[in-house]
């Protein structure tokens, strides 16, 4: 079985990356971080109009129908570029919770929008410090309103409509909030990556609906829509990996100590050689995810969990090897290694602790090993 991309799957990763780089997006990235913008619109505008939003929603909702593999593709070259934009909140996220549990009525109000990058999503998940579990989810909704905060959700202070993770008659579902609506206060938020904007929303009786009516589609919905974001997240972190391992190659090989390249002795040889052993490992298992969302198939949760964990694991390994690569140079604000790092740190408590992915991964594996062991 071939899990690697098509030849025109590579070709939209080569010409997304051409866009990126042509629109300066690590450039951009450092811009936000040193300004007040919560993100660059500018550059959010051209993937707008480039359709990427609506790569995996159907021709029907406004979107291109691509299919979410292409998403991958794209994802992969978001992290390598790290590119300051909602983008992840808006498709990952919130169009994903729309096409698992949304209503026809609900997905051709705000699937249209979020597939042209003309309203922005967000997906109000964690409450604090709290894993974010179906048991640790106390925002409730009762008559229709919602009462309750979640913090930190990115890019909650810019997002026009936030799917909302609460309890109704009982177990947390999905609920559809329009944050222009009342009922809804924002606080923006200070995180280790200023490049992407987080906020507090407090919900005091802000009108909200259930997706697909009933109670959201339940935990299992929650569950659903996490397992693809996790996939999705699995390639940026990629990218972002693979990023910090060319630019340390890079010095590597430029910078010279006692007349030879710092590439040349073993202690460097071996930092790279390990960056490049995790992202391969983590690269495998993302293009697993990949397979398994493409065809909706039974071992995505198992196939999600994996890829999250190793390659939040190559992310974090990367960025750091790269500070150390670049020796004190590396910790210079100056330099761009400190932008990989941040990312890294991020993208690895967006959708709840690698402890809580390893977790999950094992009583995947328990549960789907039992009847062997029974038998």
């Amino acid at each position: 079985m071939n899990f690697d991309f098509s030849d025109d799957q590579r070709m939209l990763r080569d010409q997304a990356a051409r866009f990126l780089d042509q629109r300066g997006a690590l450039g951009a990235a450092r811009k936000v971080l040193e300004g007040e913008a919560p993100y660059d619109e500018s550059l959010w505008k051209g993937i707008g109009e480039l359709g990427w939003a609506g790569t995996a929603i159907p021709e029907a909702y406004g979107g291109s129908g691509l299919g979410r593999i292409e998403l991958c593709v794209i994802a992969e070259e978001l992290g390598r570029s790290l590119a300051p934009t909602p983008f992840s909140s808006s498709v990952y996220l919130a169009a994903e919770a729309l096409l698992e549990a949304g209503s026809e009525e609900q997905k051709k109000a705000w699937l249209p929008k979020l597939a042209e990058g003309k309203a922005i999503g967000c997906f109000g998940l964690g409450e604090g410090i709290a894993p974010p579990t179906a048991r640790h989810i106390r925002a409730s909704v009762s008559g229709g309103k919602l009462t309750g905060t979640k913090a930190p959700v990115a890019d909650g202070d810019v997002a026009d409509v936030a799917v909302v993770v609460a309890r109704g008659a009982g177990e947390p579902g999905l609920y559809l909030v329009d944050l222009t609506a009342g009922g809804v206060t924002r606080t923006t938020l200070d995180t280790v990556d200023p490049s992407r904007s987080h906020a507090e929303l407090a919900f005091d009786g802000a009108p909200a609906e259930p997706l697909g009516g009933g109670t959201g589609g339940g935990w299992e919905a929650v569950q659903r829509v996490l397992d693809r974001a996790a996939v999705l997240f699995a390639f940026e972190q990629v990218g972002g990996a693979q990023a910090a391992l060319d630019m340390a190659k890079d010095y590597a090989l430029n910078r010279y100590a006692f007349g030879r390249p710092i590439g040349s002795y073993q202690g460097i040889k071996h930092k790279l050689a390990d960056m490049y052993m995790k992202i391969e490992l983590a690269r495998a298992n993302a293009l697993y995810g990949a397979w398994a969302i493409g065809c909706d198939a039974p071992e995505l949760p198992v196939a999600a969990a994996a890829a999250r964990i190793s390659a939040t694991d190559a992310s974090w390994f990367a960025a750091k090897e790269n500070i150390q690569t670049h020796g004190g140079m590396g910790f210079t604000w100056e330099l761009d290694c400190h932008l990989f790092y941040r990312r890294a740190k991020l993208l690895a408590l967006n959708l709840g602790s690698e402890r809580l992915w390893k977790d999950r991964l094992v009583s995947l594996l328990e549960t789907q090993n039992a009847p062997k062991q029974a038998a």
